[in-house]
């Protein structure tokens, strides 16, 4: 089975949480923890600033490691590393992937008691539960 290894940011402010909607691909509409894959000789902490700045032109700080989610999809295997993560700026927008399409569709800013109300994406479910036993 392919792995495919990633990284994803969970943006803190004013106590809320970014969750992003993905715009494309087989789990379109899920939600996810932005983020997305290292390239060739880039730190884990290099993509995720990259990415962030890519999918949400956003500027990030990373901050302290969470964990790391090893998930079965059926096509694949992911490895995903997950950062706590704090915007520089208020700037944050959604960011055409291409053309045609959106990275993602929409963002929302949710509390910890919150964080049921969208449907995450399988993997990122192990970060949320983390999340709110913190």
């Amino acid at each position: 089975m392919k792995t495919i290894e990633v990284v994803a940011a969970v943006i803190k402010k004013n106590n809320k949480i970014l969750a992003t909607e993905r715009g494309y691909g087989e789990f379109r509409g899920g939600f996810e923890f932005p983020g997305g894959k290292p390239e060739n000789g880039e730190t884990k902490e290099e993509a995720l600033k990259r990415e962030i700045k890519e999918e949400l032109n956003a500027d990030i700080d990373v901050n302290d490691y969470i964990c790391t989610v090893e998930y079965d999809y059926p096509t694949f295997h992911l490895t995903m590393h997950t950062y706590f993560c704090t915007l520089l700026s208020d700037k944050l927008e959604l960011v055409y992937h291409d053309e045609e399409r959106l990275e993602h569709e929409s963002m929302k800013w949710l509390t910890k008691e919150e964080l049921d109300s969208v449907n995450w994406l399988d993997a990122d479910k192990e970060i949320v539960k983390k999340l709110k036993n913190m």
